[in-house]
């Protein structure tokens, strides 16, 4: 009975079309945050790789290590899932197909980084997490040219 009221309703009262480019229409879309976790994500990989071992049997040394390295490793492991949620968010909401047209490498280009975010989990990989930070560059590039604005790539470190 409530449903055939409502059902009246909407006939008598229709809502007006609307449309939206994405999940919510906010339009707000920025490759910087991708960029800003990418970058941590690097930085903590080259902490991780620099972090020297306390000499054995200095336990004080050895809990200061080891609570330093669990440190580095959640956050790479935090901003890189970060990383990887601003990417997805870029590839299924704002980019279109037109600008598959521009890049045609464009799926293959947010596939990669979403596997380098990954990796860059599960491993310490400096290498990776470089490779990381060209893939978040180039759709940088990408984005901005769909925009055909003119924005300098740049780092924060």
């Amino acid at each position: 009975m409530l449903n055939q009221a409502i059902a009246k309703l909407q006939v008598w009262f229709p809502a007006a079309e609307v449309h939206a480019h994405c999940d919510g229409p906010c339009g707000v879309y920025d490759p910087s945050s991708a960029r800003v976790a990418a970058e941590a994500v690097l930085s903590m990989t080259k902490k991780l790789v620099d972090l020297e071992m306390p000499a054995a049997g200095d336990k004080a040394a050895s809990v200061a290590y080891h609570n330093t390295f669990a440190r580095y490793t959640a956050i790479k492991e935090e901003q890189a899932q970060i990383a990887k949620d601003e990417l997805l968010v870029l590839w299924t909401d704002y980019f279109k197909p037109v600008h598959l047209e521009q890049f045609p490498d464009l799926h293959d280009t947010f596939w990669k980084a979403a596997k380098l975010c990954s990796a860059c989990k599960v491993e310490v990989s400096v290498q990776h997490a470089t490779e990381l930070m060209d893939a978040v560059q180039k759709i940088h590039t990408m984005f901005w040219a769909t925009k055909n604005r003119d924005v300098s790539w740049y780092t924060a470190s």
